[in-house]
């Protein structure tokens, strides 16, 4: 689909593009195909493979049309309206986001349908969702506390004028773990008192899995998520259609499992999965948990990101510095993984005997095995792991094809 998107211009402050002196749309930029070592870009800069991305947007669009799945793919991996309008054409149901601050960028994009999930108490922002569902915007908010839902009703008792209405999944959590009703008592508990607020809509029930680690634990909690859901229809709260949502990017399989299909009698049940990750996928955490390792007919998912670095510094046998670091690079769930080393005359060899040990704010330290040889100049290909936290660090990344040629460039709205 068509997004609202801002006229962007690329310049001097463009982390990674090498343009002192000129400033150039992004459309002007990619028409001009610039290759990735012509002299347009200096390092560390990050850049996603378009082939990948559109690999992976497919995968999971057919993964979700096999199981009877609606997708809303977490907005807060990318925040790149470029993404989030492929994964859309791809058939997403809608995007889901964290903050009210990602709700209100989603909505400038016109983006129809989002669910926000996570609990909002701000009374300024909830004044405005519940003013701007009422102008015909489809957003879902999530509670699990009486206080979540006075907010709400104090919102819509301010909104009232303009006919404001919120449409509201009440959460399941689990001991020890995020947000969320901990038993199906209190859910029943917050859910009666949703439904005695005029505007407020029950929709249905939400969870997230994602910090479980071990599958029966996390089947046990799907469980709890549709028992959650079998008792608020039998308790009469719940109108025609329910909405079941849950889903990280490393168990979406037994969301599929477990909470695919229409088994709410009396009711059209939908599940909605949140997985947001899999458009790019990573060389680390997601390599290591995606859900297409225990069902590999089903996938796979390929890395799209890849950040390049210079070698800065061999200043002794065994440890090599590269030009990259936390302000670059994700690190907070493992780190980058070299790839490939570009010589100086163009040739690329593979990154054996190459290991990342640990980053400071500007540099990446190599440790360099026997028998591997870096040089000053040098340039690494790393892949990264969790791309939640690499979106974030640039304001502007290209998009490449297999060639390295610039085909678009993404912007990113933190």
């Amino acid at each position: 689909m068509t997004l609202d998107l801002p006229d962007e211009r690329i310049d001097w402050r463009s982390k990674g593009f090498w343009l002192p002196d000129t400033s150039v749309s992004a459309a002007g930029f990619a028409a001009a195909r610039p290759g990735l070592f012509d002299g347009g870009f200096t390092w560390p800069v990050l850049v996603l493979r378009r082939s990948a991305a559109e690999a992976n947007i497919a995968t999971m669009a057919a993964y979700c049309a096999r199981h009877g799945l609606d997708l809303a793919p977490h907005a807060k991996t990318s925040m790149a309206p470029g993404l989030l309008a492929a994964q859309l054409d791809a058939g997403a149901w809608g995007m889901t986001v964290a903050t009210a601050n990602q709700a209100l960028v989603l909505r400038r994009l016109g983006v129809p349908r989002v669910l926000l999930a996570n609990q909002v108490l701000d009374p300024t922002a909830l004044r405005w969702l519940a003013a701007e569902s009422a102008r015909g915007w489809e957003v879902y908010l999530q509670v699990d506390s009486e206080a979540g839902v006075a907010a709400a009703a104090t919102a819509l008792d301010a909104t009232a004028s303009a006919g404001g209405r919120l449409r509201v999944l009440v959460e399941r959590g689990y001991s020890g773990g995020r947000t969320g009703c901990r038993t199906v008592e209190r859910l029943l508990v917050v859910a009666r008192s949703v439904s005695g607020v005029a505007g407020l809509e029950l929709a249905g029930v939400t969870g997230y899995e994602g910090g479980l680690g071990e599958q029966a634990a996390v089947d046990a909690f799907l469980g709890d998520l549709a028992a959650g859901a079998a008792a608020l229809a039998g308790a009469g709260l719940l109108g025609p259609r329910v909405l079941v949502s849950a889903g990280g990017s490393a168990w979406f399989d037994r969301v599929a499992a477990v909470l695919a299909g229409d088994r709410l009698p009396g009711h059209e049940r939908q599940t909605v999965l949140r997985s947001g990750t899999s458009v790019t996928h990573d060389d680390g955490l997601y390599r290591d948990c995606t859900p297409f390792l225990r069902v590999p007919a089903e996938g796979p998912l390929v890395a799209a990101l890849e950040l390049y670095a210079q070698v800065l510094s061999v200043p002794e046998p065994g440890l090599a510095l590269a030009g990259m670091g936390k302000r670059d690079a994700p690190c907070d769930a493992g780190l980058p993984v070299p790839l490939s080393v570009r010589r100086a005359d163009g040739g690329a060899v593979a990154a054996d005997g190459l290991t990342v040990t640990r980053l400071n704010d500007h540099h990446t330290y190599l440790e360099v095995a026997p028998g591997a040889r870096l040089a000053p100049g040098d340039i690494v290909r790393f892949g990264i792991s969790h791309p939640c936290t690499a979106f974030d660090k640039w304001r502007h990344i290209p998009v490449v094809d297999d060639a390295l040629r610039v085909v678009d460039v993404l912007h990113t709205y933190f």
